[in-house]
This record gives structure tokens, C-alpha cells and sequence, in this order.
């Protein structure tokens, strides 16, 4: 089983055949993709961002991938209400190119900053983050055979940013919920389910404790449940999900679940694998998609040719995917995979002692 497809849910055409009409009116996520060279727009990063970039780039150029990058700079600017936003030229990047590839951000700590991350979702609506989470064979940690997806509501909830101070001392938090971004995200995931022949889905919450948020996203759910009923479905508390989890990964297959439940368990379920180094993440939005390595940016190891680009590649192998090009994906995750088994070239991180060039050029060898 592929766990990085998830382009299934936008049914790309390999075959670059035209829709009919009565599949263009059932099929509104449709994309088509011709073998033309296409545009995606390329968001380096902070601190080891430019390095895993070039190193993404490098492969993608070894393999023949029918792309040229945009490269665009999200430093923030500042806006007329003194807070710092994204520069308009990276606006229109990805509102043009439609698909993109972004390397770790670096949010500074301090009042009228907030975090580049939230924003770029916020600002393309990418409502629905993907986070496959599978073990790789040739690196060794405590959990074997784990295969599990996250799929995080990436909009709403406590990363809403509506927060405000009752009085000194006592700061309030608001917990956004609706259930428009509920039903959305939940129909993503049965989808996502159904079409990649998962076995089970699990909805995430704490409807115990928060009735009407987490209750409301709960019955978004249930509803979609009853539209695919070949689909398994479940539902878990948080903490028994994490306590479980711990335990015996095998018991979880696809979870969907709140923002900030997401963020917290997508986390853990990559500790699982190896850390986030190792696992791809892509965020899924109405009219578009972005692609990202969801680890830190490592200023202490910038510029020294040693940081490890597994996760951005394996992301953009999920936006190839995502954009159609399978052949090129699949030849490029092989590579990358197989580098990793046979654990001649692994960074620091991996165990080892190879530079991010000489991963770099191993598994560029690995596609001539």
C-alpha cells in the first residue's frame, strides 16, 4: 500500500484524458495535469530551508521531473497595523502556480508576530494538513510496521487566534468550531479512507469535556459516516487514543480530528517512525495544495551541509502525486527509501556521518 497517496482524492488523470460531462459535475476536486513542464512555487525557508531545498531540487532535476520552481521569499513584511505579514509577491506565487513546496519557517518570538505557518493556511484556505507516518525499513526505532495518517481539521479551533485579556492576569482563549469546517475536513477524510483502501477511521475528540465544539465536530462526522457506510468507523477520546497509541500503533489506521488534537498527535505518531526528519506533511486547500517538512530549521546546523532532507523530499513526492506525475513520484520515493536501507549514506540524524550532498548525490545515483 502507497501511504503517500493521497492524491486519490482529487482522482488525478495519468492518462491525460478529458472528463465527461457527467464526470466534470461529480467530480468538482478534479484536477488535470498535462506532461508540459508546470510552475510550483518554492518556499526555501529559515535556517537549514535553503540546503534541503537545493537538495530537493537536485533530485527532482536527476529525475527528469517536468517542473520548474518559483522561488519566493515569505520574510515578513510590515503591514499598516504594525503586525508583520506575508509579502504580496508570495500571495500571488502560489494563488498563480496553485501547488507549492515549503521548507521550515522561523516565527520570532515577540508581540505582532504570528506564526508564517498559520498564516499560509489561513490565507489559502488549506483546510485539511496530511501527515502519513509509516516505518522505514533500514532505520530502526522502537515501533515496527507502523502505517498510520493523520488528517487534522487546519483552519479553526484554538489556532483561530482569537484571544484576549479579561483583566490583568486572566487571558482568554477561543476555541472555534463550525461546523462547515468540520463536515469539510470530516468528508476529506472518509474519502481519503474509501479511495486509498484504508481499513479504519477514527475520529479524534473530547466531546466529554467540550459538548458543544468538540460535540459538534463529532456529529459532522457521524453524519458523513451514514454517506459512506463501506468506510469502518470509530470514535476515541483523545487520551485514550495517545495512551493507546503508545502501546500498539496497529490498533489506528486514518485519524481526523480538531486542530490542535492534530497538531499534538501527528507529532507523536512521527516520534514513532524517527521524528519528524523523516515524515512528509501536505496541506490540502480548496484551490490548491502546499507541501512542507514540518521539522524545526536547525539554525545550529545551517550551512554546514548536514541536515537531512528526507521529510521536504518525500512532501514534494507527495505533491507530485498530487499534481498527477505518479511515475516520477514513485521513482523518486523508491530512491529515497532504498538510500535509507541500505544505510551507506545517513545524516547525523539517521545515525550516521554522510552530508546532506552526499545523501543528495545517492539517491540521485539511484535514478540515472
Amino acid at each position: 500500500m502507497n501511504y503517500l497517496n493521497v492524491l486519490k482524492y482529487f482522482k488525478p488523470r495519468t492518462n491525460r484524458q478529458s472528463l465527461n460531462n457527467e464526470e466534470k459535475a461529480s467530480s468538482p476536486g478534479v484536477r488535470l495535469y498535462s506532461t508540459e513542464v508546470r510552475t510550483c512555487t518554492l518556499i526555501p525557508g529559515d535556517g537549514i530551508g535553503p540546503e534541503i531545498s537545493a537538495a530537493v531540487q537536485k533530485i527532482f532535476k536527476a529525475a527528469n521531473v517536468p517542473i520548474e520552481w518559483e522561488s519566493v521569499d515569505v520574510t515578513p513584511v510590515k503591514q499598516p497595523d504594525g503586525t508583520f505579514g506575508i509579502p504580496q509577491t508570495a500571495i500571488d506565487s502560489v494563488n498563480r502556480n496553485k501547488v507549492g513546496l515549503k521548507g521550515p519557517l522561523m516565527t520570532p518570538v515577540g508581540k505582532g508576530h504570528r506564526s508564517l505557518n498559520l498564516a499560509l493556511r489561513k490565507e489559502f484556505s488549506l483546510y485539511a494538513n496530511v501527515r502519513p507516518c509509516r516505518s522505514l525499513e533500514g532505520y530502526k526505532t522502537l515501533y515496527d510496521n507502523v502505517d498510520v495518517i493523520t488528517i487534522r481539521e487546519n483552519t479553526e479551533g484554538e489556532y483561530s487566534g482569537i484571544e484576549h485579556e479579561i483583566v490583568d492576569g486572566v487571558v482568554q482563549s477561543i476555541k472555534l468550531i463550525t461546523e462547515e469546517a468540520s463536515r469539510r475536513v470530516a468528508e476529506f477524510a472518509f474519502k481519503y479512507t474509501k479511495e486509498n483502501n484504508r481499513r479504519k477511521l477514527t475520529a479524534v475528540h473530547k466531546a466529554n469535556i467540550m459538548r458543544m465544539s468538540d460535540g459538534l465536530f463529532l456529529r459532522c462526522c457521524r453524519e458523513m459516516a451514514e454517506k459512506y457506510p463501506d468506510v469502518k468507523f470509530e470514535e476515541k477520546y483523545l487520551d485514550t487514543v495517545c495512551l493507546n497509541m503508545v502501546q500498539d500503533p496497529s490498533l489506528y489506521d486514518v485519524l481526523v480530528m480538531p486542530n490542535l488534537y492534530g497538531d499534538i498527535l501527528s507529532d507523536m505518531c512521527a516520534g514513532l517512525v524517527g521524528g519528524l526528519g523523516l515524515t512528509p506533511s501536505g496541506n490540502i486547500g480548496i484551490n490548491g495544495a502546499l507541501f512542507e517538512s514540518v521539522h524545526g530549521t536547525a539554525p545550529d546546523i545551517a550551512g554546514q551541509d548536514k541536515a537531512n532532507p528526507t521529510a521536504l523530499l518525500l512532501s514534494a513526492v507527495m505533491m507530485l502525486k498530487y499534481m498527477g506525475l505518479n511515475d516520477h513520484a514513485q521513482k523518486i520515493e523508491h530512491a529515497c527509501y532504498d538510500t535509507i536501507k541500505e544505510a551507506k549514506y545517513l545524516t547525523g540524524d539517521l545515525g550516521g556521518k554522510a552530508k546532506c550532498s552526499e545523501f543528495t548525490d545517492a539517491i540521485c545515483g539511484k535514478l540515472s
